[in-house]
This record gives C-alpha cells, structure tokens and sequence, in this order.
C-alpha cells in the first residue's frame, strides 16, 4: 500500500504513530487526539521548518496504536520513545521543562505523583511528558484504576479518597502489603506502556476469583479490565494495510470478507448474561451496526446455548433483516464454542464460514482441520482476529456491566418505603446508578417528577441506615 493510502485509512481516533525509514527503524514517534488528522498536517502543503522536512522525506512507512484517549497516548509515546530511541525526538530526552512521573517504590507503599525534576532517590521515573494537562488527566485516570496512597506520612485514619476508592488504606491495614504491591505492579506494566500483557494478567487473575467463588473480587478485576479496554489494542505495532488480505489467505476464504462479525458472551456465574455482537467493514469498527442481546432463554451457566440463542436471534427477524449477512463469523473461545456456533448456523440453513480464537494461546480454530492455526504473534491476520475478538469481549462486558449497576439500584430501591414499581421507574430513568442515588438531598430529589416530600424522607433515611 503507498504511503499516501496508508495516511488516508488511519483511524480518526486517538494513538501513538511511528514513523519509519526504509531500512524499517522507527525514527520518529508522536501522539494525537486523532490520528488521521494529525498524521495527515505533515503532507499538507504549508510551509514547514527544515526539521520537519527532513522528517517527512526520510519516511517508508507509518504504523500506529490506537488508545483510549489522548492522555493514555501521551503515556504510551513516552514509553515508545524510551524504549526505541527515535532519532527526531532527541529533543525532549533530558529537557527540565517536560513532566515526569515519580513512582516511589523506595516506600513501604508506593504513591505516584507528577514531579519536574529527577532525583537519586531508589524511586522508578518516567517521562518526560510533552503535555502537563494530558498528564494530569492521565494521572487521574491512572489512580482510578490503581488505586494508590497520596498522602505524604501515612496518616492514623482513612481519608476521603478512601470512601472515594482511590485509595486501598493501607493505614488502617485494610489492605495486605502482597496485595498493594500486585497494585504498583500493574502500574508498572500500564506505564511501560504493556497493556496487553497487563489486560491478560488481569484477565487470568479474575478467572482465578471466580474458580474459587471470589465474586466481589472477580467483579472488580472485570471492571478494571473494560476501563483499560475501552479500546482494544491487541499487539505493541500494527500497521493499517492489508490486514483483510493476510486473513482471507489463512482461512483459505473464497472471497475478501468485507463485513466480519465478531461475537462473545458476558456473564457471572449466569447472573445477568449478554451476548454482543460487533461489526467490522474492511478491517474497520462499524459501530452502527453494533448489537447487544440480553439472553432470555438460557438460565445458568451455559456459554454454547447462550451462544446459540444469540445467533437464532442475529439470523432471524428483525436484525436479519436489517443487516446484510457478514462474510466471515469470529466468535470468542475455542473448539466447542466453533463447533456448537457452526451446528446453529447449518441448523439455519445460513452458509458462512465461521472461526474461533482461544485467549490462552490465541489459535485460531477452523472448519477444515482438527488442528488449530498457531500464527506469529505479529502476524497480520492474527492482528485483525484478535482485535475484532478484543472489540466483541468489551462491548459484551460494557453491556453486561450496565445491567448490573441497574440491578444493584433496582434491588435497593424496593428496600425503600413508598417506593413501588412506577416510583422506582422514575428514579432509574433520572439516575444513572446507586452512587448518585447517595449522595443526593432531599431539595434535589423532589425536583424529581414523581418524587414527594415524604418519599425523599424515606430515601435519605435508608441511606443513613446503611
């Protein structure tokens, strides 16, 4: 693909680009809030300074990570940049006017913070950041999902941030040392910019919860997986290209598959069960035609009737036909979960090849042999698989995540005296889940179409009960 094709199709989302030369070194890295846009602004026709110049005319070839959002690219482009060493970005490496990141794992229990200059202290720096908002932001973020101490002497009682959860409390010994540590190691591998290998370390640890009942912490270890998988980035580099081309020659397709449905089911234990099905035109996320499925006929834990039910019900009726059918089916898991999707779709009569792809070692498994596809880690088709895979799994789980917030509210509301069922409709359509329910007064609840004095008396009291 020519280069001015590659700059054309870039996504027009935020990411990290690199460029590189003919002989494949990068050679420079930068971040955006939209790929296309800012990568395109180098082959515009404006005058540029002499640097940029000889940038451009020393570039083979782009590739790209998208992220999920500008902050989390401004984290992954320092990351790149340290590790690489691109020779136009030089400039920023021992600049004092640039951010860093202090990590002081020099303590009992690690804080991070934002500091400006590097010190010899045992504490792990990163950076240095090109934007000071984008870290702030990041940084927020960042506590959000590893939870850390803030606090400059560990203090004698849990502070706000505590019934915030953005602290562990580690002062009134509410979490372990192991287990705070587990947290800073995460943190670790997000900053190093290894979300993937964090997603699936995530991933097996919450699969371990679950094996033993731990469903609390299961439930958070899901939680934190869709924040950091908001957009799938399935492997360290990719490029645009040809991605659709190296698949159809693996599966030996018969044809280029333009549309590719991805599907995957979300539950646990059985509770609250979704299926989810995504769309990809071209290689590319067609979020329009998106659907969720919440299972209505399957009770317990039975992933292939779920399954089953969701295909019946993207085949049939209305969904068929809305939307053409794909050509190529992925679904989320192993042999079983081919063969039982592949035996609903001969039982629909519907003639479209189907394939699956395993997490653990992420094989494909096919039709037409026994045996599963083992590809390189690199390989394009398996690039394209995984994030059409990763993209169906965060949907299912976003989808699966609502309904249960919702349950939790809805559970809590009929606790309530005077809160019958059109009551309790009016309070779900006004708040989006318990937390806002909490931390509303009675002035603000009456302000509810529906809602009277007495009724707003009797929520805030079962809140100060509980």
């Amino acid at each position: 693909m020519k280069l001015s094709d590659k700059v054309k199709s870039l996504p027009d989302s935020p990411g990290v680009y690199l460029m590189l030369d003919n002989d494949r070194i990068i050679i420079y890295i930068g971040k955006a809030v939209s790929l296309k846009k800012r990568v395109s602004s180098y082959f515009g026709s404006s005058a540029k300074p002499r640097r940029i110049r000889l940038l451009i005319s020393r570039i083979a070839d782009i590739e790209f990570i998208t992220t999920s959002t500008e902050a989390e690219a401004l984290i992954l482009e320092a990351a790149l940049i340290k590790e690489n060493k691109p020779k136009f970005n030089i400039d920023i490496k021992d600049d004092k006017a640039y951010p860093l990141l202090r990590l002081s794992t020099n303590e009992k229990f690690a804080r991070l913070r934002i500091v400006r200059r590097e010190k010899k202290d045992g504490a792990r720096y990163f950076g240095p950041y090109t934007s000071a908002k984008l870290l702030r932001q990041a940084l927020n973020f960042m506590r959000r999902i590893f939870p850390l101490r803030t606090c400059n002497v560990i203090p004698k009682f849990v502070c706000l941030n505590y019934h915030l959860k953005l602290c562990p409390g580690p002062c009134q010994g509410l979490v372990s040392k192991d287990e705070y540590d587990k947290n800073v190691n995460n943190l670790l591998l997000f900053l190093k910019g290894k979300k993937t290998d964090l997603i699936k370390k995530l991933s097996s640890e919450m699969k371990d919860a679950s094996s033993i009942h731990n469903f609390e912490r299961a439930l958070e270890l899901r939680d934190t997986i869709e924040s950091l998988s908001s957009v799938p980035i399935p492997y360290k580099r990719y490029t645009v290209a040809d991605q659709v081309e190296a698949l159809e020659k693996v599966l030996r397709l018969k044809r280029r598959p333009v549309y590719i449905e991805g599907y995957d089911i979300s539950n646990i234990s059985g509770f609250e069960a979704v299926g989810s099905m995504v769309r990809f035109k071209q290689g590319r996320a067609y979020k329009k035609d998106y659907r969720r499925f919440k299972i209505k006929s399957v009770k317990g834990i039975d992933d292939y009737a779920m399954m089953r039910e969701v295909l019946k019900r993207r085949f049939t009726g209305v969904i068929s036909a809305a939307l053409d059918r794909p050509d190529l089916i992925l679904i989320d898991g192993g042999k079983g979960h081919l063969k039982c999707a592949a035996e609903q779709l001969k039982s629909l009569k519907i003639n479209i090849p189907i394939i699956s792809l395993a997490k653990k070692f992420e094989h494909i498994y096919v039709q037409w042999q026994n045996k599963p596809l083992s590809l390189p880690l690199n390989s394009k088709a398996l690039r394209l698989a995984a994030a059409i895979r990763n993209e169906a799994h965060r949907f299912a789980l976003s989808y699966h995540r609502n309904l249960r917030k919702k349950q939790i509210l809805v559970s809590e509301l009929d606790q309530i005296p005077g809160i019958g069922r059109k009551r309790r409709q009016i309070l779900l359509k006004a708040l989006e889940n318990i937390v806002l329910l909490k931390g509303i007064n009675i002035k603000q609840l009456k302000k509810i179409k529906g809602i009277d004095e007495r009724t707003a008396k009797n929520i805030i009291e079962y809140w100060q009960k509980y």
